[in-house]
């Protein structure tokens, strides 16, 4: 059977994307699962990540939130049963590409999917829903009342935080990086407070929210990455806010949860925070498969992901299935735009 890997290049050049043929196991582990993959969602690939854990491998698995039907179970398996729907995503050693027509993947990696939620539905989507209850449940602790921030609340992350936080009864303020997206997200139900426009040149940020807030500011940021410097700034992250506005928007006691990898705080950003009693976290929701120390609680969170899904509660936009012989330039147009996702209906 083939999978689709990725093979990484030097620093500075494009990684290559291929298909490859690949086999599974005779034999199955302990506690593995072998499961018929219906949809495999893609997500950029972070090859430092993988490098810094020290997954090094010349050919990298592509393909990691993925749906499907549990054909086989090991001896000591005990939460599925063969022709179980189910859904999960790969952990980052995981051998198997997840575009493989079937794959062998530990239980405690998987949760039942409702019967009316559809493969590529929860394929596509599961991955940001973890991101949005990471950052909102374990990192801010959000709570009814609370006011959240939520920038670029039209890309997939940013509609799940939406939808999430206004569900525990938070009051919401995004902002909008197009007049198509700001559209979109005025027409959101349940409603948001207020829509901020920031792609029109305007830097009205901090006054808004403090109009909305009663100059108390916001109880929660969650961002789609930072600008660290006001110039010489590559065009992709001019819609970006800059790291003093996120933290001049916050309130006293608030929390700042980014997803800016290479944050750097100077002494007066970090006055500021600390006059504040502010807290900053950083989102990598990579965590809960790379470690075990919580797996208990990182099921749990899957599983009422994907019930929320079903419910009606989250409402990801649609994504359009590829097939399978289009999964490398689908792959390569991910990579590429680091905030485009893709799923693949096998």
């Amino acid at each position: 059977m083939k999978g689709l890997y990725c093979r990484a290049a030097g620093s500075d050049a494009e990684p290559k994307f291929v298909i490859q043929e690949t086999s599974l196991p005779e034999v199955l582990g302990s506690h593995q699962v072998r499961v018929q993959v219906k949809a495999c969602g893609l997500s950029p690939l972070d090859l430092k990540l993988l490098s810094d854990v020290g997954i090094q491998r010349d050919l990298i698995p592509v393909g990691r939130e993925v749906a499907g039907v549990v054909q086989q179970v090991g001896p000591k398996v005990s939460f599925f049963h063969p022709e179980d729907e189910v859904v999960g995503i790969l952990p980052l050693d995981s051998p198997c590409s997840g575009l493989c027509d079937v794959i062998d993947i530990d239980e405690h990696y998987l949760v039942q999917k409702p019967e009316k939620l559809s493969s590529v539905c929860v394929a596509a989507a599961l991955r940001d829903g973890l991101c949005a209850y990471t950052a909102l449940h374990t990192h801010a602790r959000m709570a009814a009342g609370q006011t959240v921030l939520v920038l670029d609340g039209a890309s997939c992350f940013g509609l799940m935080c939406i939808q999430l936080a206004s569900y525990h009864g938070v009051k919401v303020l995004t902002t909008s990086h197009s007049p198509q997206k700001h559209t979109f997200l005025e027409q959101l139900r349940p409603s948001v407070a207020r829509v901020i426009q920031v792609y029109n040149g305007s830097s009205d940020l901090l006054p808004l929210v403090l109009e909305e807030t009663g100059g108390l500011g916001v109880d929660i940021v969650i961002d789609s990455g930072v600008r660290l410097q006001e110039d010489k700034e590559p065009e992709e992250t001019k819609l970006l806010p800059h790291k003093h506005d996120i933290i001049s928007v916050l309130g006293v006691g608030g929390h700042w949860v980014t997803s800016q990898q290479e944050l750097q705080l100077d002494p007066p950003d970090c006055r500021l925070l600390h006059l504040k009693s502010a807290s900053v976290s950083f989102l990598n929701p990579e965590v809960w498969t790379a470690s075990s120390a919580q797996q208990g609680r990182y099921l749990h969170i899957l599983k009422d992901i994907v019930e929320k899904m079903s419910a009606g509660v989250l409402r990801p936009q649609p994504e359009e299935a590829v097939p399978l012989y289009e999964a490398t330039v689908a792959m390569e147009t991910v990579q590429r735009h680091q905030k485009k996702k893709a799923v693949v209906q096998l």
